[in-house]
């Protein structure tokens, strides 16, 4: 296996383990220990540990050591931490959170995209939207699930506000999270994917109390979805 390869896998059993509680809050982490134990090279353990410190999960100091931070200090919004919460035992918890950022953030995006939005993106969600209908219609859930991650990033994005657009990463990981967990239907529902049109529609004739509306039910929709499907499982 590669240098790369060794960091990688280091990086995610270590991320895991942070985020699951595995290693808790406090625990001091060494580099010498770590390349013992996972049997790679003080250099690959470094590096795991410099991107665990950048998602805030760590932090170093001289004659201390690596320490693992509180839950409170992680940087939640980090795609990755996303999704090793979410392989955690507290899903469902992580997904619920998910869904009430999204409830928060989404909407206003949408009304905002209405007013901003370019023509090229106006006319960009009107495709993306009628490409989630049709994979609908075909059962392509995996497919689905892409393109519906570009059409809820685009919105974003077209907000014009970049601290939104900063968060179409994140938005990416909850919904390609809940394809991973199994908590998509087997068929995309009819009511949400027509939803999304109307969600295009609404920015590309600029009606933003319409398309704030709109979105806010998506949210709400898939929110109940995942409940449901948790409540199964």
């Amino acid at each position: 296996m590669t240098q790369r390869g060794l960091h990688g896998q280091l990086l995610e059993t270590l991320g895991q383990a942070i985020t699951s509680g595995a290693i808790p809050g406090g625990h001091v982490l060494r580099i010498e220990e770590l390349a013992a134990r996972h049997g790679v090279s003080r250099t690959v353990a470094r590096e795991a540990v410099r991107v665990l410190e950048s998602m805030r999960l760590v932090h170093s100091r001289p004659k201390v050591g690596t320490t693992v931070r509180p839950g409170t200090e992680w940087n939640l919004f980090d795609p990755q931490v996303v999704r090793w919460r979410l392989a955690g035992t507290r899903r469902g918890a992580q997904l619920r959170e998910l869904s009430e950022v999204r409830a928060a953030v989404e909407p206003a995006a949408g009304a905002l995209a209405a007013r901003t939005a370019t023509e090229e993106q106006r006319a960009e969600l009107l495709e993306l939207a009628a490409e989630l209908s049709r994979l609908a219609g075909l059962g392509e859930v995996d497919r689905f699930v892409e393109v519906d991650v570009a059409f809820h990033r685009l919105v974003l994005t077209a907000s014009g506000n970049e601290m939104f657009a900063h968060l179409g990463d994140f938005t990416a990981e909850a919904l390609r999270g809940r394809n991973r967990l199994h908590l998509m239907p087997a068929v995309p529902d009819a009511v949400a994917t027509r939803r999304h049109l109307e969600v295009a529609r609404a920015i590309a004739e600029a009606e933003p109390a319409r398309a704030e509306e709109l979105l806010r039910q998506i949210v709400a929709s898939a929110a109940a979805e995942v409940e449901s499907l948790l409540a199964r499982k």
